[in-house]
């Protein structure tokens, strides 16, 4: 057992090395993107599995009135917990990189071995945590998850805007029919998807007003929305509105199915376990890419998400200008320093809050309070996803006002 148990650890570590090594610099934001898909699948099988160890570990197991779901939650904010502190420690030391010269960029970029040993032991050490620290961190965790959720709205605005204007600089005629016809495409997608909630979420003989307010709220919205964009005085289009609207109807239906199992108006009630799973799978997905497309938007030219120095940021500078030295030291040229294409530090602050937001929705946003062992289940995480909704609208239609209010700034 010796012999087996010190082969399969140098397996392990053999395989980590190689697929470490196997790492370059092009690579290093998907290899990010994939240790935090990794502590996803980590969290979902620690949350399946980790109970009935945790019962024996006594500085967990301190109260016998501890459910098995109290255990499961803990065990995802823990993994949860080691994700948020690997990624904000790297987010503080990269402050102020600038340009590839930065003994930094090579922390950012290399040193793969040692990263995934630390990012294993910090999963291990938050298990000899007290509860008290998991706790404290699950409240903190409501915060950095409404950030994360400010921040995929953000997203959603720069591209659709990022797409729009690729498709009018083209200026030709196919080109605009194409946005026209996705603009319509996506309309009706929504307002038909609409039209589903009321049919699953307001079953007849039930008083059920809310949800006809979460619906009929969303489909105000996509009208309002419409309307505003096509003003002659605000300077927008019906593209960006009409994804918008797709994503407020997406949203609407994520905090209708996340509605109890047992509440009469959630006509999805009776497949309570597959439509968890379901819930499940699609915001582990949609979490996924989020972080993603964030990473890969760091390394666009977007103001955003470029450090000052960027070439992306406006502020372009050669990238190998050599000047000969103004003393007179011939043979000698000073190689001007390549800057760095986005900010890390921001691209760590990614993660971090992405981390926080997945322990939040493996646990229901604390289901086990109202002893539910559903994911992403309860009145919490119904009002969550509204809230993000008009917060959504209310930033899109500030990104369409604010240029109005104040014409020499630059919004998206």
């Amino acid at each position: 057992m010796s012999c087996l148990a010190s082969c399969c650890a140098s397996a392990t570590c053999g395989l980590c090395s190689s697929v470490a090594s196997g790492i370059s610099n092009r690579s290093a934001r998907l290899a990010y993107c994939g240790l935090f898909g990794l502590s996803l699948i980590t969290s979902w099988i620690l949350r399946e599995v980790s109970a009935p160890l945790m019962e024996k570990i006594p500085w967990i197991n301190t109260s016998t009135h501890h459910s098995k779901e109290w255990y499961q939650e803990s065990a995802v904010f823990r993994v949860s917990l080691a994700n948020f502190l690997f990624f904000s420690a790297f987010s503080l030391v990269m402050i102020g990189v600038k340009d590839q010269n930065d003994r930094r960029n090579a922390w950012h970029h290399g040193g793969w071995t040692f990263k995934i040993v630390i990012w294993v032991l910090l999963i291990v050490l938050m298990f000899f945590l007290p509860n008290v620290i998991i706790t404290i961190y699950e409240k903190i965790s409501m915060f950095g998850s409404g950030f994360f959720l400010l921040l995929q709205v953000i997203m959603l605005l720069d591209f659709t805007y990022t797409w729009n204007d690729a498709w009018v600089e083209k200026d030709e005629k196919k080109w605009y029919i194409a946005l026209l016809a996705i603009s319509v495409g996506c309309y009706i997608v929504a307002f038909t998807f609409s039209g589903l909630l009321f049919i699953w979420f307001n079953p007849s003989g039930k008083d059920c007003v809310l949800n006809v307010f979460f619906i009929v709220m969303t489909m105000i919205l996509a009208f309002g929305f419409a309307i505003l964009a096509l003003h002659p005085r605000v300077n927008g289009s019906l593209l960006p509105a009409s994804v918008i609207s797709v994503y407020c109807a997406y949203l609407c239906y994520n905090a209708l199915s996340s509605e109890p199992r047992d509440y009469v108006c959630n006509g999805l009630h009776k497949r309570s376990k597959g439509v968890s799973t379901g819930t499940l799978i699609l915001g582990m997905l949609t979490t996924v890419l989020s972080v993603v497309y964030s990473a890969v938007r760091a390394g666009s030219s977007t103001t955003f998400l470029s450090p000052p120095s960027s070439p992306k940021s406006g502020g372009r500078k050669p990238l190998l200008e050599s000047e000969e030295l103004e003393e007179g030291k011939s043979g000698k040229k000073e190689i001007e320093a390549r800057p760095v294409t986005y900010s890390y530090m921001f691209f760590h602050l990614i993660f971090a809050l992405a981390s926080m937001y997945s322990g939040m929705l493996l646990t229901g946003w604390s289901s086990a309070q109202s002893g539910s062992d559903l994911i992403d289940v309860g009145w919490t995480t119904v009002w969550v996803r509204i809230c993000t909704q008009w917060m959504t609208a209310a930033l899109y239609v500030w990104s369409l006002v604010a240029p109005l209010i104040m014409p020499d700034r630059e919004f998206f």
